[in-house]
């Protein structure tokens, strides 16, 4: 894992922004740097730093705005180098929860980038404030890492 790592946020709403925002300051914590994307590029990711990608579920399974176009650039890309965390902001009431965090680990694997650990879904209907949730598990993995 490198010392440095990609935040790519798909927020509508903010949430995801704040949730970024909170793992930003985690990593600082722990002595790594970071760069947070709210219009991601492929073009300025890096792909040898460890990226973590931070994105809601909008309307009926789609990805934020944001963050299409980026998604877009993932589709033939090459991204062997590209090791990832994704944490989605969803709501179980919804049958397409946290469709759009599962859509970016499909666009990563398919570039044969890897997923360094199972996905982190947080449903804002048990995590109302889901930086918590997202920091606490982001902490434990830096700690096993």
């Amino acid at each position: 894992m490198s010392k440095h790592f990609e935040i790519i946020v798909g927020t509508m709403l903010g949430a995801a922004e704040y949730v970024a925002d909170a793992i930003a300051e985690k990593l600082n914590e722990r002595g790594y740097t970071h760069t947070i994307h709210a219009e991601p590029d492929l073009e300025n990711i890096n792909k040898a730093s460890t990226w973590i990608v931070c994105t809601s579920t909008h309307g009926a399974g789609e990805l934020p705005d944001n963050i299409q176009p980026f998604a877009r650039q993932l589709e033939n890309a090459d991204l062997q180098a590209v090791n990832a965390y994704v944490v989605g902001l969803g709501d179980t009431s919804y049958d397409t929860f946290c469709f759009g965090a599962k859509e970016m680990e499909k666009h990563i694997l398919n570039g044969g980038g890897k997923l360094i650990n199972d996905a982190l879904y947080i449903d804002v209907l048990e995590h109302p404030i889901p930086e918590d949730a997202a920091v606490e598990w982001l902490d434990e993995k830096l700690a096993n890492a």
